[in-house]
């Protein structure tokens, strides 16, 4: 090779070397102020996640309690705030509580969710004023849990309006007590529970919707295919993802569910504990300074949502990568 073709050559190469180094430097910068921007987040994660978590377990091998004005404790224990937790049998009825208000709630919000997607969703409708319903069916989210409780607390008490409404039209001929009968308390925490959240699951729902081609919508069509059979072949396999997320995050909420049976039975759980949730059973701990037993629910809760959540999530079979 001629000497100054070799020398161009060597030029390039170190030109070229030049400019690698200079983007791969660029590039290590940029991570770096991405490693940056995450610190936050980590520290966040640690002093409000990590930590309680571990002082959560740790306390939960501890006889810690206050007996009047006398501190028992801490002492070590090891297993034994969780053998009393389930020698009573209370958290089996509390936990079957829990589970019976989710599954009533989120049915009918289900439902729903997905009815009022797949028609906000259906562009050959053509509707009016969608947005201004998308609104109003959202709203709901944005009010308190307490709040919602003290209007149906008021409105289906013995001498609340509903009651007055119903004996005036000779339905009933004394108040009906909603709050003291078990399926009627139940169904009203579930009916509270399922107003709050329907309009969430429904943007959700309806934002997975949006995201299927429209080919596919169309080709159905062409070959056929009613709206119902459009709706379970097509558009209910393809939200398949969405479906899971609302599931696990519907049933983690499920699990925590507090506010709204605490308030509307002042704390009792009444009728007969029908609606003492495990949440609020946590509480009862929690405000006689039972750490120890407190600890040990909070960490049989954790291992339940996990194992509700990985049930979930195996059953609809989107562990399994398909080719």
């Amino acid at each position: 090779m001629p000497q100054g073709r070799r020398t161009q050559l060597m030029c390039f190469l170190k030109r070229r070397t030049d400019q690698m180094k200079k983007k791969r430097s660029r590039v290590s910068g940029y991570n770096k102020w991405g490693y940056i921007f995450l610190i936050p987040f980590v520290l966040a994660y640690v002093i409000f996640q990590l930590i309680p978590l571990v002082s959560t377990i740790y306390n939960s091998f501890f006889e810690n309690y206050m007996s009047g004005l006398t501190q028992i404790g801490p002492k070590f224990v090891g297993l034994d705030n969780y053998v009393k937790l389930f020698e009573g049998g209370d958290i089996w009825t509390y936990a079957k509580n829990t589970m019976v208000l989710w599954i009533m709630c989120f049915i009918p919000q289900i439902i729903l969710s997905l009815l009022l997607g797949a028609w906000f969703s259906d562009t050959r409708l053509k509707l009016k004023g969608s947005r201004f319903f998308k609104t109003v069916i959202y709203l709901p989210n944005l009010i308190m849990a307490s709040a919602f409780a003290m209007l149906f607390f008021t409105l289906f008490s013995d001498g609340g309006p509903i009651n007055s409404l119903l004996m005036q039209i000779g339905f009933i001929d004394t108040p009906y007590k909603f709050l003291s009968n078990t399926g009627s308390a139940r169904g009203l925490i579930a009916l509270m529970n399922c107003l709050m959240w329907f309009g969430n699951t429904t943007i959700l729902l309806m934002a997975g919707m949006m995201g299927i081609d429209t080919n596919l919508f169309e080709a159905a069509e062409v070959d056929g295919a009613t709206s119902t059979q459009v709706f379970f072949k097509i558009t209910l396999p393809l939200l398949r993802p969405i479906l899971v997320y609302v599931i696990i995050t519907s049933l983690i909420g499920g699990l925590q569910l507090f506010d709204v049976p605490q308030i509307l039975t002042n704390g009792t759980g009444d009728p007969m504990r029908s609606t003492m949730t495990l949440i609020m059973f946590l509480n009862k701990h929690l405000f006689s300074k039972n750490y120890g037993m407190a600890g040990a629910l909070s960490v049989v809760l954790f291992i339940m949502t996990g194992i509700l959540s990985l049930i979930v999530f195996k059953v609809t079979g989107n562990d399994k990568r398909k080719g």
